[in-house]
């Protein structure tokens, strides 16, 4: 067997510092929330990049969160499991971004199939292709929940060193394709990067998630719905600082190595969340209503991002509160993106039970 990388190293050729180069890049699930904001990202910056976005088009993806790209795109519609498909899109390929992914862990309590189908075999079918078509780099997205959670009382952090230790369907399935994407850097030595980054927020993200959820909700005069007692804590990623943090790992980041990429650098729960998004829109605190907590619920996550701080140069561009500003205004003046979403969003929890508890 001719293998298409050397296994004893990897030239600089290889490496590719793509600040230089032109190139073809495919983005996976660049219809949904973070892939499409990578590829609003990828068209400014590189604008004399070819940019194919390869995309399902589920539930979760929206064709409108890239119509204003539609002429400097290509876009595929196709499912990252098909192999014929994904052997299609990739040819002539140098760099694929691969975000496409089932992520929500209410649903992959519901149906969790389909989350290993799509998370551990999809992302096993691009890593084959790629390979086979000699791909100069593949970054994988992944989420700091393949690591588990931290009791509410400590005060440690995940960082690239800790042991995996996913606790629901959703993050053991993404620490099966974080596995995979390892295994075909170490036997065939496929040029990899791996970032983990935290709860993102922004736009164009589905109203299913907690913080445009919490916003529509409150537009509409309704209640912001929290878990238990909303002391589940999440470090929070501005999805645009994830963006420029993946152009970074792309363009300087060591081929093989994984990447923790967080936000914030104090502890802020739920709840806190639910108050601030309060505050946002002038309205008073009597807005949150506890609902039944969700199985096997994290407490908290905490993410070190020190690695690509000191090495990469990375950071937040603003802090957390500036961002969810931000956030709210985006929401505010987009109802036409969100409505149709929004509702179907409402059904799926009205249909799982959630329940309000009583005081």
């Amino acid at each position: 067997m001719t293998l298409p990388y050397a296994l004893d190293t990897i030239t600089v050729a290889q490496i590719a510092k793509f600040e230089s180069k032109i190139m073809k890049i495919l983005i996976t699930g660049g219809a949904g929330f973070i892939g499409s904001n990578f590829v609003h990202y990828w068209a400014e910056q590189h604008p004399e990049d070819s940019i194919i976005v390869f995309d399902a088009l589920t539930y979760a993806a929206n064709r409108a969160s890239l119509a204003s790209l539609q002429n400097k795109i290509t876009f595929v519609e196709g499912d990252i499991t098909d192999r014929e498909a994904v052997d299609a899109v990739m040819a002539g390929v140098d760099c694929v971004v691969h975000f496409a992914a089932e992520s929500h862990n209410d649903r992959a309590i519901a149906d969790p199939f389909i989350f290993t189908k799509t998370n551990v075999i999809g992302t096993h079918t691009l890593l084959e292709s790629a390979r086979q078509h000699k791909v100069s780099r593949f970054h994988h997205i992944s989420t700091d929940e393949v690591f588990g959670d931290i009791p509410l009382n400590e005060k440690y952090k995940f960082s690239e060193s800790t042991r995996y230790n996913p606790r629901s369907p959703y993050s053991a399935s993404k620490a099966g394709s974080d596995h995979v994407v390892n295994a075909y850097f170490e036997t065939y030595k496929l040029p990899v990067t791996i970032s983990n980054c935290t709860n993102n927020f922004g736009p164009y993200q589905h109203p299913e998630k907690l913080i445009p959820r919490s916003i529509i909700r409150l537009l509409h005069g309704q209640n912001i719905p929290i878990y238990g007692e909303g002391n589940q804590v999440r470090d929070w990623l501005y999805v645009k600082d994830h963006c420029r943090a993946i152009e970074l790992i792309l363009q300087k980041g060591k081929i093989g190595d994984t990447y923790c990429v967080g936000g914030m650098t104090e502890e802020v729960t739920n709840l806190q969340i639910a108050q601030k998004l309060i505050k946002a829109l002038g309205l008073s605190e009597n807005k949150i209503e506890f609902v039944t907590d969700r199985a096997g619920h994290d407490v908290k996550y905490a993410i070190d991002w020190s690695k690509i701080n000191k090495e990469l140069g990375w950071q937040p561009e603003h802090d957390f509160d500036t961002w969810l500003t931000t956030t709210v205004e985006w929401y505010k003046n987009n109802e036409a993106w969100w409505k149709e979403t929004a509702n179907e969003a409402e059904s799926f929890y009205k249909a799982q039970g959630e329940q309000v508890l009583t005081k």
